[in-house]
């Protein structure tokens, strides 16, 4: 419970910290220029409560009753004092992540009116709603502004859906002259322009896409496909600097080559990645194109607790399916193995519909592997009574039907299952949903936890979402257990693996999780043949060197490599192939002509070093930088080039706060060259020329140098190649444990804090 003390204009808010004791009291204390008093009792502050209301309260005086008046108040600043914490941005941030919707109060109480049918140009039901920023969407706010302030020219919010991030980024972007709004699908901008209309009150909006090419609206809602076409990135359409305020929708999207190509392009004054999936989309990370800044997050698990979503209740059904025959192509099965399997399969269509009826729903959605799967299933469906379509790209067959039709049927009942391929993962949600069925193998923690969060919204009626996953002995089934936690940090460090233990406190409140017991025992026959961590890294290398069609960079690897597989690497140097790549490349036979004859020079041991090098703080790496050129490296760096590298790194975003955690924005922006240049001498220079095999070295006139016999390999474009390439991974991967340390003491800073209070 807080209290607080008023001093001035200042306010100092505190929370009661003492888990010994309960703490219920009321008690008002009022300082005057002649006395002082208190009331103490059941009175909140309001004129009737204090003065004509009925309330039982006592009321102590400094000039009638000092003793009592004195008592009371030394009681209260020694709570004040003594038994509290401060509340802060950092305390509030931990009160947030520990907090959980109290038992008693029903989901109608949290029912967001801005997701219900009706008419948005009604004002008694929505406008007022519209207009203001509630719950998590005011914590994303605040640290966006936060941000900002500390120099974030671009961010992450990744939010679980249903939590509003399209108004959020409506709210946030009214400080913006010229917007855009970029997003893959044509009913995501449609929704996003009704969004922002309503927040923003402007009426100067434009579509930019296949049919409409407008360029001059205050807010543009442009279509992936169509503005990262290399045709529309130029001045001709919209200058680089045009937009102030530029919205990514579905981040996880922006490694691909549109999307990055818009992303790569523009220079606004901030960028807005939004996504509910942050992991990884097809194996890519994009954390790195962040550089792993996140302003804000609230993963499904804690949407839930805080009753922002419905809790799940998860059956995990044993389908005797047989998998092992069947090929992995690039992590997933492939999709004519998959129908081969399921079309025709009378077993199979019967337990998934005995296992529907079981659980009963009003309006379920269920996820196929292909046309032909999602007709069959709504064949069978129809044929048993239960009305039911099949929804896919291009759709012809017999039971297909229109994406926009079949969810408006279902909205209003006249069907009960919709059968879709890769059609609902996301930018659809429809909020009466109370039942999805994972019909093929669950392969990525992505597509699960989008596949899941279709049917998480809160819905009049509905107190939570059925989850009905038929698990055979596929690859990697087992990970399941920990995909059901709902968590979006990667787990790259301190992470548990497919098959770490997880307790009742893992998953959201509310949950059911049950699996049947052939799959408890199938998941430990999986955990028991599970391979070294040497065979693991050898086939995820081998994966993503198909997935990519040539021989992953250090970069590449780190941002393909499975998490868990990463983790498990990193934390075992001896198997660790990031120290000594070129030499892990040489175990394997990989090595080009080129890189054979380097890696027999002093080249690789150059490059071992920066592999190797310990690096508390990140500071060597924008002087290793200051050496790469284009296609050679300098033999030297002067002290202006080392300045220029080491200001254009830490000038990047927030980096500037690696220099110091005590240092504001405002003391990093009044840091002076030379005390710069003197950091740079007392540490990375310093420990460089102690350091690295004698390879650094003073030389007259320049700030450091490169011994003589790197005369030589600095002109050899594979080795300058293979420098770059260790320093982009060494420094991505310090932002990487950065972000995972931050995140980990969060989360253990808010147990401890929900355990106190």
């Amino acid at each position: 419970m807080p209290g607080e003390i008023r001093l001035g204009n200042r306010v100092d808010l505190r929370f009661y910290n003492d888990s010994s004791r309960s703490f219920h009291p009321k008690a008002y204390i009022f300082h005057y220029d002649i006395c002082s008093e208190i009331f103490i009792g059941s009175s909140n502050i309001s004129r009737s409560a204090l003065t004509s209301g009925i309330e039982w309260n006592y009321r102590f005086t400094s000039l009638r009753d000092p003793d009592s008046f004195q008592r009371f108040f030394r009681t209260f600043e020694d709570l004040f004092l003594h038994h509290s914490v401060p509340v802060d941005d950092a305390e509030l941030k931990r009160y947030s992540r520990s907090w959980h919707r109290p038992g008693a109060v029903d989901f109608l109480d949290r029912y967001d009116e801005r997701e219900a049918p009706g008419d948005p140009e009604d004002p008694d039901t929505w406008t007022r709603v519209l207009f203001e920023p509630r719950g998590a969407q005011i914590e994303a706010l605040c640290a966006l502004e936060n941000a900002r302030a500390e120099g974030a020219v671009k961010g992450l919010v990744q939010a679980a859906t249903g939590v509003g991030k399209t108004f959020l980024a409506a709210f946030d972007s009214r400080g913006y002259e010229r917007v855009l709004f970029v997003a893959h699908r044509e009913e995501i901008l449609r929704q996003a322009a009704r969004s922002f209309k309503s927040v923003r009150g402007e009426d100067e909006y434009g579509i930019f896409d296949g049919s409409s090419k407008c360029t001059t609206g205050k807010v543009i809602f442009a279509s992936v496909a169509t503005l990262g076409s290399r045709q529309y990135l130029n001045d001709r359409y919209f200058p680089r600097d045009y937009f102030q305020y530029v919205v990514v929708d579905e981040f996880h999207h922006a490694v691909t080559d549109h999307y990055r190509r818009i992303v790569d392009y523009f220079r606004p004054r901030f960028l807005l990645g939004l996504t509910a999936t942050p992991e990884r989309m097809d194996g890519r990370s994009i954390y790195e194109i962040c550089d792993y800044n996140v302003p804000y997050e609230i993963s499904l698990k804690e949407a839930i607790n805080k009753g922002l979503l419905v809790p799940f209740h998860y059956y995990g059904i044993f389908d005797d399916t047989d998998y092992s025959g069947l090929h992995v192509i690039r992590g997933r099965y492939d999709d004519r193995e998959l129908n081969e399997t399921y079309i025709g399969n009378v077993r199979r269509h019967e337990m998934i519909f005995r296992n529907y009826l079981k659980h009963r729903s009003r309006r379920a959605l269920g996820f196929c592997c292909s046309r032909e799967h999602a007709e069959e299933m709504a064949r069978e469906f129809t044929a048993r009574g239960i009305p039911a379509v099949a929804v896919y790209s291009g759709a012809q067959g017999q039971h297909a039907l229109d994406r926009e039709i079949a969810v408006e049927r279902l909205k209003e009942g006249s069907l009960r299952v919709v059968f879709a391929v890769d059609m609902f993962n996301e930018g659809v949600d429809i909020a009466a949903l109370d039942m999805v069925m994972f019909l093929r193998p669950t392969e990525s923690p992505v597509v699960f936890l989008q596949q899941l969060g279709r049917g998480l919204r809160i819905c009049r009626g509905k107190s939570h979402l059925t989850v009905l996953d038929f698990i055979g002995n596929y690859e990697k089934a087992g990970r399941v257990r920990l995909f059901l936690t709902g968590e979006n940090t990667p787990s790259r460090e301190g992470g548990r693996g497919s098959s770490g233990s997880l307790e009742a406190d893992d998953y959201p409140d509310g949950y059911l999780v049950d699996f049947d017991l052939r799959l408890l025992d199938l998941f430990a026959e999986m955990d028991r043949r599970q391979h070294t961590v040497r065979d693991l890294i050898r086939e995820e290398y081998f994966r993503i060197r198909d997935l990519l069609g040539h021989r992953p960079t250090r970069m590449e690897l780190f941002t393909h490599m499975d998490a868990d597989i990463y983790q498990a690497a990193v934390s075992r140097s001896r198997e660790n192939p990031f120290r000594g790549y070129l030499d892990y490349l040489h175990g394997l036979h990989e090595l080009d002509p080129g890189e054979a004859a380097l890696y027999g020079t002093i080249g690789r041991e150059f490059i071992v070093v920066i592999e190797t090098t310990s690096m508390t703080k990140v500071y060597k790496m924008p002087v290793l930088a200051a050496f790469c050129g284009q296609d050679e490296m300098k033999s030297a760096v002067t002290w202006d080039e080392l300045l220029a590298s080491w200001k254009a790194f830490f000038d990047n975003g927030t980096n500037w706060k690696e220099l110091d955690p005590d240092l504001t924005r405002e003391d990093y922006l009044k840091i002076s060259d030379r005390e710069h240049l003197s950091k740079i001498l007392r540490m990375p220079v310093h420990f460089l020329l102690g350091s690295g095999k004698g390879f650094f070295v003073r030389r007259e006139g320049f700030a450091l140098a490169l011994r003589e016999e790197m005369a030589e390999m600095i002109r050899d474009p594979i080795f300058v190649r293979h420098v770059k390439d260790a320093i982009d991974y060494r420094i991505m991967d310090y932002y990487q444990r950065r972000y995972a340390r931050q995140r980990n003491a969060e989360e253990q800073e808010a147990e401890q804090s929900g355990e106190q209070h």
